[in-house]
């Protein structure tokens, strides 16, 4: 098993993290494969669908020798200890809750919790957070990224929220440490076969990152 610090350092190289969200266990499976398959390293299922803590043993086992496997929407200590000892590495969560910080800590698993405002953003940083998911990011847009990091710079800063391969290197270019993204990379509009369809979305993204990253300075 890879260290908290190994895990930390794949998600900032990856630089993307696919957000999952569906009921159906075979589904589900099936989405997070194809995104793998267009170059994503880090997949989050959100344990608010269906039976996703049922399902999370055989999603890690299935996925874990090619990607970083997490839990999402996790929002009390009791839930967090479920979804780490069913194998997650990484816990997020949409707002900052201190029992699931510490039960991350005690794990020794990446804690990714949620903020918006500068002070949340700092509160959950100071208490150990690992990285923070600034969220809702797409009401403020790229900029608000950048803004955060001017006085904070050590900030590793995860927008989640309205973003997509559209706008994921704007996100990159002021600063991010990594883009979650989920409707727009696992339920792309159009006409065709879903899952190519996936992983065409999930390999426009990793190209996205990869160029913003060659662009920012050193």
């Amino acid at each position: 098993m890879s260290s908290l610090s190994e895990d930390l350092t794949h998600i900032k190289e990856c630089g993307v993290i696919a957000i999952v969200r569906t009921r159906d266990p075979e589904e589900m499976l099936a989405v997070a494969q194809a995104a793998l398959d267009g170059g994503i390293r880090a997949v989050e299922f959100p344990i608010t669908c269906g039976e996703v803590l049922a399902a999370l043993p055989e999603a890690v086992k299935v996925l874990s020798q090619r990607a970083l496997v997490g839990a999402g929407t996790v929002l009390d200590e009791p839930t967090a200890r479920q979804a780490i000892l069913a194998g997650a590495r990484f816990i997020v969560s949409p707002t900052f809750v201190l029992p699931v910080l510490r039960t991350c800590q005690r794990y020794g698993v990446l804690s990714i919790p949620g903020a918006l405002t500068p002070t949340e953003v700092m509160a959950a940083w100071e208490q150990g957070a690992n990285m923070v998911k600034v969220f809702p990011a797409g009401c403020l847009g790229p900029g608000y990224i950048r803004d955060l990091l001017s006085p904070f710079p050590y900030l590793s800063l995860v927008p989640t929220g309205g973003v997509g391969p559209e706008n994921a290197a704007e996100y990159l270019k002021a600063g991010a440490a990594a883009v979650a993204v989920g409707g727009s990379l696992t339920n792309p509009k159009g006409e065709g076969d879903r899952l190519a369809m996936v992983r065409a979305a999930a390999e426009g993204l990793v190209s996205a990152v990869a160029k913003a990253r060659r662009l920012q300075p050193d």
